[in-house]
């Protein structure tokens, strides 16, 4: 039996959520920063953009300085009537995901409904054993240590059994601290000293197999 458990981010790794997804979350946080701290539009995006530089979610800035309570933001943040016009199917990644030696887990800083519609959408949620989503992290996300110890828990993992497949380098980081695997979904030239692998498409992780 493989050992081995591929820990997938969801958005822009194992889909791409820029030309859609992301737009309609953003929109929809800083309308929830508008209404919920009375700020006008751009102060609410830059305070937005502002948390989540800072502390990797704009949710964590907002539970640290404001009190919010996670599920009424997440409820307010996430809701997403068209759906399935918003995700890009690919149909190899299906196949990639099934030729995968391991077991097979998203950790992802969405909440589990969001995440569950998606890879429903994508054709593969019966290819993953669990999803990890800010729910089970107790909203301690990537890249808090926290939420990375809750999932090793959770799975009865050793850090040493794990890849993380993820598009943040912050987030790859605290993984490799851990003791992880670490690759990178990215386009940017420079390769951080973390990662162990950078890969332009999550569809080429069967190329670079051997170096992890």
């Amino acid at each position: 039996m493989n050992s081995r458990v591929w820990l997938f981010d969801l958005d822009n790794t194992l889909h791409d959520a820029t030309p859609h997804v992301f737009p309609h979350i953003n929109r929809s946080m800083t309308a929830y920063l508008q209404e919920y701290l009375q700020l006008d539009e751009a102060a609410a995006n830059a305070l937005r953009v502002d948390y989540w530089q800072r502390y990797g979610a704009t949710l964590t800035g907002l539970m640290k300085h404001h009190g919010t309570d996670p599920e009424h933001f997440l409820r307010h943040t996430h809701q997403f009537p068209h759906l399935p016009d918003m995700v890009l199917r690919r149909p190899r990644l299906r196949h990639l995901l099934q030729c995968l030696p391991g077991r097979k887990v998203v950790f992802s800083n969405a909440p589990e409904q969001y995440a569950r519609a998606v890879l429903k959408l994508l054709r593969v949620d019966d290819l993953f054993e669990g999803v990890f989503a800010i729910e089970h992290s107790r909203y301690r996300p990537k890249p808090q240590l926290a939420g990375f110890r809750h999932l090793l828990h959770q799975y009865r993992l050793r850090a040493g059994q794990c890849v993380m497949v993820e598009d943040s380098a912050d987030n790859l980081l605290t993984a490799k601290r851990l003791g992880m695997r670490t690759v990178w979904v990215s386009v940017v030239p420079r390769t951080p000293p973390h990662v162990d692998v950078k890969i332009r498409d999550v569809l080429q992780l069967p190329r670079i197999m051997e170096k992890l």
